[in-house]
């Protein structure tokens, strides 16, 4: 497996590569210069399950401002830097993690070279990043428009550059919009390689169809045991990138905690809000660190044997509702205390 063969490279008090578990990352979208904002969204995507967090650093007030966030936050932060090398070096200086940069736009050999120098004497990681929709002209020529391979050239290009300075303390990240594109890029550069990949489809879209890209896209990817961490990026509350990140690893059964909660789809028999009351239990499960499954079945006729392969559930009729163990019912309830009963179960659930 390639994820097994990586570098193993630290992050903060976090390890990527060498058959780590693969972590999770989000990018908060508030100011970063917000520091009371920014802050609060950290907290918030780190209680969704979020391991690594970045943070824009468009201006030198921003790259300030990482000092104070990093006090109040307990896990790695990692600064995103374009085309000025001095945001870098200041980020660096103020305490970020890791840096993530793509040094065709920092500009000259010297300022990519200051940057490397500043990350080496802190020993801290750079993410050398590369998105299709930037691959230089000459790439684009050669290969006859965007394409994988081009994308692979011109990472490896600027890792190369860096190691000539002296660091190998890297991570590289390849990103494209187009899913195929992404897989192929993965496969090509994971052969060529030692460095753990941040692994995502860029630019994938809103909740929905972001989703469908990124599970698509790193499904792939990372069932051929390539990627060390991932992201993935949706046009929404940041908190959803980290559910939808813990799904997917958790389908590909690469994280075990968490609930994993399944519903069934709702038909002409259904008698309850199965709907709300799935979505209900979704959240709500989110703040238990169990290793089981949960049903949520909208009818009282075929959900207990729809729910035998979960370890506990519920099943709602017309008003009143039951409660499940293993396929077989234990209780009947009034439909309003469903969602309770099914809390305090879980609440409970190492006691029994």
């Amino acid at each position: 497996m390639y994820r097994d063969n990586t570098k193993v490279i630290q992050i903060g008090n976090k390890v990527i590569g060498g058959g780590n578990q693969v972590l999770i990352q989000s990018m908060t979208n508030t100011k970063t210069e917000d520091v009371e904002a920014t802050v609060a969204q950290i907290k918030e995507l780190e209680a969704a399950g979020c391991d690594i967090i970045r943070c824009a650093v468009p201006t030198m007030e921003a790259a300030l401002a990482l000092k104070e966030i990093k006090k109040q936050i307990s896990i790695p932060l990692v600064a995103d830097i374009h085309f000025d090398y001095r945001l870098a070096l200041a980020a660096i200086e103020n305490g970020a993690d890791k840096i993530r940069i793509n040094p065709g736009n920092i500009g000259s050999e010297e300022r990519v070279r200051a940057v490397v120098e500043a990350a080496k004497e802190r020993n801290i990681p750079i993410r050398v990043g590369v998105n299709s929709g930037s691959l230089e002209k000459q790439l684009v020529e050669k290969y006859g428009g965007v394409t994988a391979e081009g994308i692979v050239e011109s990472a490896l290009d600027k890792v190369r550059t860096i190691e000539e300075m002296g660091y190998d303390n890297l991570v590289i990240s390849i990103k494209s919009s187009n899913v195929l594109m992404a897989v192929q890029a993965h496969e090509l550069i994971a052969k060529k390689t030692k460095y753990p990949l941040h692994v995502g489809i860029t630019e994938s879209g809103t909740i929905i169809s972001g989703n469908i890209k990124s599970s698509i896209g790193l499904g792939i990817i990372l069932n051929q045991g390539i990627g060390d961490t991932i992201r993935v990026s949706l046009t929404g509350n940041p908190v959803e990138e980290v559910k939808s990140a813990k799904l997917i690893l958790r389908t590909l059964g690469l994280r075990k905690a968490g609930v994993e909660v399944v519903s069934c789809p709702t038909c002409g028999r259904t008698q309850i809000d199965l709907i709300g009351l799935a979505n209900q239990v979704e959240n709500m499960v989110q703040k238990y660190d169990l290793d089981i499954k949960v049903a949520v079945m909208g009818c009282v006729v075929n959900g207990p044997g729809e729910a035998k392969e979960a370890d506990i559930g519920i099943a709602g009729g017309k008003g009143v509702g039951m409660l499940i163990k293993k396929g077989e019912v234990v209780k009947t309830l009034p439909e309003d205390q469903l969602l309770p009963t099914l809390e305090e179960e879980l609440k409970n659930w190492n006691k029994n």
